[in-house]
């Protein structure tokens, strides 16, 4: 069978059959209007910034061990940055203890811990939160610990420290730079070029 008999059968059977006429179609371009739930939620994502300690949430973590190595690092630190963070070669310049606080009181001296060193020009910090032995769940603070630097977009890297600082009661924090000493460094380094 070729494609015109095809097509003429088609037709034959289809003589009978009315066309649907789209009357039910609104055509009019109706802009978007958001429900009062979207706009609430909008205006709360707007609100949460990294100077609000409320968006590093103390609901839930991934539970991790007492024992547990950690280890993150962003994409575009180097390699060699983070060996020689991980081996604890860089200078410790400041250190945060978190033992005795509640989870609430440590995310809110995490932060301003960070901001403060940031400030200062420190790059690579310890704070040392414990192996949470005996906490329970065992290794809580350490959990939520980790989970907050993976989310401070300030951090670059983090390592678990060497046993003699703490082990893995401890972490090692890569910070970066602040926008004025990026300044400083490009301005210097374009004065040398000159």
């Amino acid at each position: 069978m070729n494609g015109n008999n095809e097509f003429d059968l088609f037709r034959e059977m289809m003589a009978d059959v009315a066309p649907i006429k789209h009357d039910t179609v609104d055509n009019s371009q109706q802009s978007h209007k958001p429900t009062e739930a979207q706009l609430a939620r909008q205006l709360a994502a707007q609100s949460l910034s990294e100077g609000d300690p409320e968006y590093l949430s103390i609901d839930y973590a991934k539970m991790l061990k007492p024992d547990d190595i950690v280890a993150f690092k962003r994409p575009g630190v180097q390699d060699g940055v983070f060996r020689k963070l991980r081996l604890g070669k860089y200078d410790i310049h400041a250190r945060l203890d978190l033992h005795k606080y509640t989870l609430k009181d440590a995310r809110d001296e995490i932060l301003r811990f960070l901001k403060q060193c940031q400030r200062l020009d420190i790059r690579s910090v310890i704070i040392v939160h414990g192996k949470g032995e005996r906490s329970n769940p065992p290794a809580m603070m350490k959990s939520y610990v980790c989970q907050w630097l993976e989310q401070i977009t300030d951090v670059q890297c983090f390592h678990s420290a060497q046993r003699h600082q703490g082990g893995t009661g401890a972490v090692y924090v890569m910070i970066k730079k602040s926008q004025e000493k990026k300044l400083e460094t490009r301005e210097r380094h374009l004065n040398r070029r000159s």
